[in-house]
């Protein structure tokens, strides 16, 4: 699995202040990190990570490239002792897309540098023009060319409801970004620092955000999509932290934004599931819903504070979600009544305890639970049909019909 070994180099010698930063209250709050704290951090992690190889020594918080050049070989020398030889797999920097040049990525790659992540922000220049990033568009896609051309992995950072950005734009960045093909990005929702020109903006009324749930909805679409084709999202939403606890007077912070994204992408999933069966006659009669998602998956797809689960109660369905390996992340398939009754078959000693009746639906009899005298998985329990000897029993303690109109229908799908 993936890690980093994250060094926080503030906004020192960053040559622009936009408006959403107040470099001033981040730098003044973080101490400068110099030759002896990465080679402390990087013996640390030696000693401490599963995997070194497949993990980055990542210097974040400013523009990397845009700090004085001797501090930068400070930071990469003292890092590049611990890239490759059985260490650690390579170098990771954020930084500005207008301080990306031929003679700054060959430094880089003699240094180790393995991945170039982009302060994108939008995509728009209206929106950069207005929020002074002090760089194009086009800078944007001249330096992804250019990360590109040298073999370095690329990474698009973006940031949603931006001063002056409204859906238009916010199509225009994703669209953008969509066609660069980043290896990875990282959606950040505003949020809005006292001491910022944003922070006027809004006190001015000038500044009016969109509403949470625009953002939200924005941020779910663009997870959704970046996922689906193969660009990795690693981060959605800030980390919760002591600046933005202290020092945010808005935007569109909460401390689990990347869950609320998921399982808005999960509600959205699964509820096309439903209609899609109501519209092919498949709607469950017993409006007992069992959906089927990614193995590990299965809070993201109850939703926070099981809003999903909620959300399908009051419209009157019971929901089950189980894990199945041949499921994508953020897909969810909603099971027939023959296909979410098969999970009863196994395992299902306390179950078969609790019904009246059972059923075989491998040769369709119909018996009661006493009659069950032989069962396989020692310690915890599969029936064993009495009078075919296949483990294809269930009780209707599982909530499922025992007759045999639906033994046959199972035959029918498992056989």
């Amino acid at each position: 699995m993936h890690s980093n070994i994250s060094i926080f180099v503030p906004h020192v010698g960053c040559p622009h202040k936009c408006a959403f930063c107040d470099q001033n209250a981040i730098t003044g709050k973080q101490k400068l990190p110099h030759k002896d704290d990465v080679e402390k951090a990087c013996m640390q992690a030696l000693s401490q990570v599963d995997d070194i190889s497949d993990t980055e020594i990542a210097f974040f918080g400013g523009s990397f490239t845009a700090i004085p050049r001797d501090y930068m070989l400070e930071l990469l020398t003292a890092a590049k002792k611990f890239v490759g030889g059985g260490r650690f797999k390579g170098i990771r920097i954020s930084t500005r897309p207008d301080y990306i040049n031929a003679e700054i990525l060959d430094i880089l790659k003699s240094y180790g540098v393995t991945a170039i992540e982009l302060g994108a922000q939008s995509m728009s220049d209206e929106v950069l023009e207005a929020n002074e990033r002090g760089h194009s568009a086009e800078d944007v896609r001249q330096a992804s060319r250019l990360i590109r051309e040298y073999g370095f992995e690329l990474g698009l950072q973006m940031m949603v409801g931006l001063y002056k950005s409204g859906h238009q734009q916010e199509d225009e960045t994703f669209n953008e970004i969509m066609a660069i093909r980043p290896d990875t990005v990282r959606i950040y929702p505003v949020v809005i620092l006292k001491n910022t020109r944003l922070a006027k903006l809004l006190a001015s009324g000038e500044y009016k955000p969109m509403s949470f749930e625009e953002v939200l909805s924005l941020s779910t679409r663009a997870l959704g999509a970046f996922t689906a084709a193969g660009i990795r999202v690693i981060k959605c939403g800030l980390h919760a932290s002591e600046i933005v606890e202290q020092d945010m007077v808005g935007g569109f912070y909460h401390p689990a934004f990347r869950e609320l994204c998921e399982g808005e992408l999960y509600r959205l999933r699964m509820e096309s599931e439903l209609d899609k069966a109501v519209k092919e006659g498949r709607s469950p009669e017993n409006k007992k819903l069992v959906f089927a998602v990614k193995k590990g998956c299965i809070s993201k797809a109850v939703g926070q504070k099981r809003a999903n689960l909620r959300g399908f109660e009051e419209l009157g369905f019971k929901v089950k979600i189980i894990e199945k390996e041949d499921i994508g992340l953020y897909e969810a398939k909603l099971l027939s009544d023959e296909e979410a009754a098969h999970d009863y078959a196994v395992r299902n000693i306390k179950q078969l305890k609790r019904s009246k009746s059972c059923g075989c639906f491998y040769c369709g009899r119909i018996f009661a639970p006493a009659e069950i005298s032989d069962m396989i998985n020692e310690g915890c329990g599969t029936a064993v049909c009495p009078y075919c000897g296949v483990d294809s029993v269930i009780g209707d303690a599982s909530g499922y019909p025992v007759t045999k109109d639906f033994m046959h229908k199972m035959h029918e799908r498992w056989f």
